[in-house]
């Protein structure tokens, strides 16, 4: 298992182009942030699918490291997203991970997105990881 701190360092170091953070980890759980800026937005004033899909991948990701410990060379082998409702332009969007089947090379997870202070899930995403053999 990573420590929060450890999984930030690694993100930070490894993605420093990523404008998502780390909120918290628990027991195969994240909770990841994506800072909505304009570069987020579509036209229409809304955020834009790709956002929706990094901060969900991000989410599986946090929560599988959280679980294993720092395991660079875990991928997405499989990401399905169901676009709920409109984001909110003007706030962060929150991904909530919880891993439901941690396996010997696979780990599946769901991401259920939300935009900050709203409780209503804007997307709801699934995806499955491959762990590299030890």
């Amino acid at each position: 298992m990573a420590t929060k701190q450890e999984i930030i360092a690694f993100l930070t170091r490894e993605f420093p182009q990523s404008p998502c953070t780390v909120d918290d980890i628990g027991d195969k759980s994240a909770v990841v942030r994506y800072k909505v800026d304009n570069s987020a937005l579509r036209p229409g004033g809304t955020v834009s699918g790709p956002v929706l899909m990094t901060t969900a991948d991000l989410g599986l990701y946090a929560a599988i490291l959280g679980e294993i410990g720092i395991v660079p060379l875990a991928v997405t082998t499989n990401l399905n997203i169901n676009f709920l409702r409109k984001p909110n332009a003007d706030s962060d969007i929150i991904g909530v991970c919880k891993l439901l089947k941690v396996g010997r090379l696979l780990i599946i997870g769901e991401v259920t997105l939300y935009s900050e202070h709203d409780a209503s899930p804007v997307a709801h995403a699934t995806g499955t990881y491959a762990i590299p053999p030890k």
